[in-house]
């Protein structure tokens, strides 16, 4: 394998030229540079990462750090699309990527700065932690390593975050089915501790309140953001509130289990009960009806999470929050109420 040593000795300059020329410091003379990486490719030489991390003091590398990743939310690929962005984004700016799971009792065992430490990585993305994560607390007041949350907003010296605009998506959906007459109007949420839940019932509330209806008393159930937890939430609706006509749903995930069990109870959809949700899964278009929901971009959230931690770690930017907007996506599941 050719080193530095060998290119020198073919191109007939120093070994601190050929590692000034191959690093792109500008005093270096142009001709001199072409003739360096001339020679480097004709000896295939290709850089030590370790060695190389050892003079810059910079890995260049990322970590994503993702909670309870689980087989049974495949059909939300909400956290495959988010990587998606994440590693296209890194790619271009010639960073490694390395991907952690994590659950809470692996939080207990080891700590966040623990991990980044034993994976030398210089910062990282952490993605579907809940507000009572032990790494959330840690982050927050350690301000160890440069750090982007995903829906959780947190900033520090080295804390910032990105998430989309959830309350007035919530508020953009819920309006859809009250601008169409709906007026006996669920919510099936996901839970307390994830905070898009809470926006999100804040945009279902604000949607109310600006058609003068009382919020108090609305049915809001929890559903856990999994298909199962929907269709358990829509089971109570049916059974508690039998005059509500829509329901709006936190995730598209818990959507496609209320939809679910209205089928087992001869319920159809719109024909007798709206539904809304949130996210805008590929599922979303393909399942019958085609899902009314709010569109994120989770490609888009991956991306500039990503460039935001690299322009954190090389100094480029004070801004430590950044928010998306969403937009309404009109399908099958909705229908007007007749007068």
């Amino acid at each position: 394998m050719a080193t530095i040593k060998d290119i020198a000795k073919r191109a007939g300059v120093s070994i601190t030229t050929v590692s000034r020329a191959l690093n792109g410091y500008d005093d270096v003379n142009e001709e001199t540079r072409k003739k360096i990486k001339q020679v480097a490719s004709e000896l295939s030489y290709s850089p030590n990462a370790v060695a190389r991390s050892l003079v810059s003091k910079k890995t260049r590398t990322i970590g994503l750090i993702i909670s309870d990743i689980n087989r049974a939310g495949a059909k939300d690929a909400f956290a495959y699309e988010v990587l998606c962005g994440i590693n296209d984004r890194t790619g271009d700016l010639n960073y490694d990527l390395l991907l952690f799971s994590t659950n809470p009792s692996k939080q207990v065992e080891k700590s966040y700065t623990a991990l980044c430490k034993e994976r030398n990585v210089e910062g990282a993305i952490l993605s579907g932690l809940r507000l009572d994560d032990p790494y959330l607390q840690e982050v927050i007041e350690q301000n160890a390593f440069p750090c982007v949350l995903i829906d959780i907003p947190k900033t520090g010296d080295n804390v910032a975050y990105i998430t989309s605009d959830s309350r007035s998506g919530a508020a953009m959906g819920v309006r859809h089915l009250l601008e169409n007459g709906h007026r006996n109007v669920a919510m099936i949420n996901g839970h307390d501790q994830a905070f898009v839940s809470r926006e999100r019932l804040e945009g279902f509330r604000d949607a109310l309140n600006l058609f003068g209806l009382p919020t108090d008393s609305v049915p809001v159930f929890d559903g856990k953001f999994s298909e199962d937890g929907g269709a358990e939430a829509m089971y109570q609706i049916l059974l508690r509130h039998p005059e509500v006509t829509a329901v709006f749903c936190a995730s598209d995930l818990m959507a496609l289990g209320a939809i679910r069990s209205l089928e087992k109870l001869g319920r159809k959809v719109p024909e007798d009960i709206s539904i809304v949700g949130f996210d805008d899964i590929n599922i979303a278009s393909y399942c019958s009806p085609k899902l009314t929901t709010v569109r994120q971009d989770k490609y888009e959230l991956g991306y500039q999470a990503a460039q935001l931690l690299i322009d954190m770690l090389d100094d480029r930017t004070d801004n430590r929050k950044i928010l998306l907007s969403n937009q309404l996506i009109v399908r099958d599941s909705t229908r007007r109420v007749p007068e």
